[in-house]
C-alpha cells in the first residue's frame, strides 16, 4: 500500500503536459498491440477473399475521410482552438454540421447512381452506407478528442480509445463466428462500435456547442483546409491506391495478401512518428541557436537505429507472416522487404520536411506528395497487370525514393535562398547507411529459404552492437535530455 502511495505521489508531481504525453504514448502502443495480436485470429477465421473485403473497405475509408470531412479535425483545428479559445465548443459543433452537410450531399448523388458507384468502389450498398456513417461519426470523435488533447484532458480520451480498441475486435469476432458472410461481419464489428461511440459524441458536441452552422467558422475552416486538400488526398492515395488497384486488377484475395504484408512492414511506422516527435523539438532548438552541426551525429544514429529495427522485420518476414497470418498468406512474403525499405526513406524525407516546416515553406512538400502519388498510380497501372500484386511493393519503394529526393532538393534550395550553410545532416553518411541498409535487406530476402544463416548473421551483428554500443547510447541520451 505504501509503495502504491509513493508511486501515486510521484505521478502527481509530474507536469500535466508530460502526463498527457506518456498517457497518449502508452495508449497508442496498447491500441496497436491489440490490432497486431488479433490479426492472426482473423486471418485464420476468414478466407483471403473475405479478409480482402476488410482491406478494401479500410482503403476507401481513408479516401472518403478526406472528401467528406476535408480533414477538418486536422489542419485548421489546432489554430482554431487558439483563435477561438472561448468558443471551442461552438466551433466544433459547427464543423460537425459542415461535415454532415458534405455527407448528405454525397448520399444525394450516390443513391440514384449506386450501381455504377458500387462497381467503382468494389463494395455493396450496405458497406458504402456504413462507410459514410463511420466517416461522419468518427469525425465527431476526432474533433472531441482533439479538444481534449489540446486541453490535456487525457483520461477521457484514453478511456474512449481503449474501450473502442477492445470492443471492436470482440464484436467482430462474435459476428464472424455467427455468420457465413465473415468479410462483412468483420467490417460490421469494427464499424458499429465506431459509429455508436461517434453518435454519442456527436450529440454531446452539438449539445455543448448549440449550433450546426456558423458562417464565420465555416469560412475560416474552408479557407484554411481546402488549399491543403491536394496534399491530404495525395498522401491517402499514396498509401491506399495500391490495395484498391490490386483489388480491381488481381482480385480481393490478392488485395488481402498485400494488405497483410503492408501492415506488417509498416509496423514500425509508429516508432518513426514517436522518434520524430521527440527529435524535432531538440533539432528546432539547435536550428534556432545556429548549432545544427550537432545534428550530424544524432540524425545518423537515428537512421542506423531505425534501419536495424526495420531489418529485423525484413530478415524474419517469412516467420512473421506465417505466425501472424498463416500459410495461406505465404505469397505475401516478398512484399514485406520493399515496403519496409520505404519506411526508412520516409524517415529520411521527414528529416528534410522538418526543415521545410521550421521555415514555414510547405509548397514543395505538396508538389512532392502529388508527384510521388501520381508516379505510384502510373507504375501500379503498368506493372501490376504484368507482374502481379508484388509489383505494388516496388512501385511504393520507387515512389518514396522520388518523395525523399524531391524534399531533399527543396530543402537545399530553401537553405540557399536563406544563405544558411547547412541543415545539420551528413548526407554522405546518410546515403551510405541507406545503401548498406538496402543491400542488407536484399541479402535477407536471398536467405529467406534458410533460417539458420539468418540467425547466425543476426547474432554476429548483435555482438558487434554490444561492442560498439556506447556512441549510440550517448547520442540517444542527448535526445532524451
Amino acid at each position: 500500500m505504501g509503495r502504491c502511495n509513493k508511486l501515486k505521489g510521484k505521478w502527481s508531481g509530474i507536469p500535466l503536459t508530460v502526463k498527457a504525453s506518456v498517457a497518449y504514448t502508452v495508449c497508442s502502443i496498447l491500441q496497436r498491440s491489440l490490432a497486431f495480436i488479433t490479426m492472426p485470429l482473423f486471418t485464420r477465421l476468414l478466407t483471403p477473399d473475405q479478409y480482402g473485403q476488410f482491406t478494401v473497405y479500410n482503403s476507401w475509408i481513408g479516401i472518403f475521410s478526406i472528401l467528406l470531412t476535408l480533414n477538418l479535425a486536422y489542419g485548421s483545428f489546432s489554430t482554431a482552438m487558439v483563435k477561438f479559445e472561448r468558443q471551442r465548443e461552438r466551433y466544433i459543433s459547427s464543423i460537425q454540421g459542415l461535415c454532415l452537410l458534405l455527407s448528405v450531399g454525397f448520399l444525394v448523388i450516390y443513391l440514384p447512381l449506386q450501381g455504377p458507384i458500387n462497381g467503382l468502389l468494389g463494395m455493396p450498398t450496405l458497406l458504402v452506407l456504413l462507410l459514410v456513417a463511420e466517416v461522419t461519426t468518427s469525425n465527431a470523435t476526432l474533433l472531441w478528442s482533439g479538444k481534449q488533447r489540446f486541453e490535456y484532458k487525457y483520461k477521457s480520451v484514453v478511456a474512449v480509445t481503449l474501450t473502442t480498441a477492445i470492443c471492436s475486435p470482440t464484436l467482430a469476432y462474435l459476428l464472424v463466428c455467427a455468420t457465413e458472410d465473415k468479410g462483412t461481419a468483420r467490417i460490421l464489428g469494427y464499424t458499429l462500435v465506431s459509429i455508436a461511440v461517434g453518435c454519442v459524441i456527436f450529440v454531446w458536441n452539438t449539445v455543448k456547442g448549440k449550433t450546426l452552422y456558423d458562417k464565420s467558422f465555416w469560412q475560416y475552416a474552408l479557407r484554411f483546409n481546402v488549399p491543403l486538400l491536394a496534399y491530404y488526398l495525395s498522401q491517402v492515395v499514396f498509401n491506399q491506391s495500391d490495395r484498391i488497384m490490386i483489388d480491381h486488377i488481381c482480385g480481393t484475395a490478392a488485395a488481402a495478401m498485400y494488405g497483410v504484408a503492408y501492415n506488417l512492414a509498416m509496423l514500425l511506422n509508429f516508432v518513426l512518428n514517436a522518434i520524430n516527435g521527440s527529435y524535432v523539438p531538440w533539432y528546432y532548438g539547435k536550428l534556432k541557436e545556429g548549432k545544427q552541426e550537432e545534428n550530424r551525429a544524432v540524425s545518423a544514429s537515428l537512421a542506423i537505429l531505425m534501419g536495424l529495427m526495420l531489418l529485423c522485420v525484413i530478415w524474419y518476414a517469412p516467420e512473421i507472416i506465417r505466425l501472424m497470418a498463416g500459410e495461406a498468406y505465404e505469397a505475401a512474403i516478398p512484399v514485406v522487404a520493399p515496403v519496409a525499405m520505404s519506411v526508412l526513406l520516409l524517415f529520411y524525407a521527414q528529416f528534410f520536411i522538418n526543415v521545410e516546416f521550421y521555415f514555414e515553406e510547405k509548397r514543395s512538400l505538396v508538389w512532392a506528395s502529388i508527384g510521388a502519388a501520381v508516379l505510384n498510380i502510373v507504375l501500379n497501372a503498368w506493372l501490376i497487370p504484368l507482374v502481379g500484386f508484388v509489383a505494388a511493393a516496388y512501385t511504393t519503394l520507387a515512389s518514396y525514393v522520388v518523395f525523399a529526393g524531391c524534399n531533399y532538393i527543396a530543402m537545399k534550395k530553401l537553405l540557399r535562398r536563406r544563405e544558411i550553410p547547412e541543415a545539420g545532416y551528413n548526407m554522405k553518411l546518410l546515403l551510405l547507411i541507406m545503401v548498406l541498409f538496402m543491400a542488407s535487406g536484399f541479402l535477407g530476402m536471398a536467405l529467406y529459404p534458410w533460417i539458420l544463416p539468418r540467425i547466425i548473421i543476426t547474432l554476429l551483428v548483435l555482438g558487434l552492437l554490444l561492442v560498439f554500443h556506447k556512441p549510440m547510447l550517448q547520442t540517444l541520451k542527448t535526445i532524451k535530455k
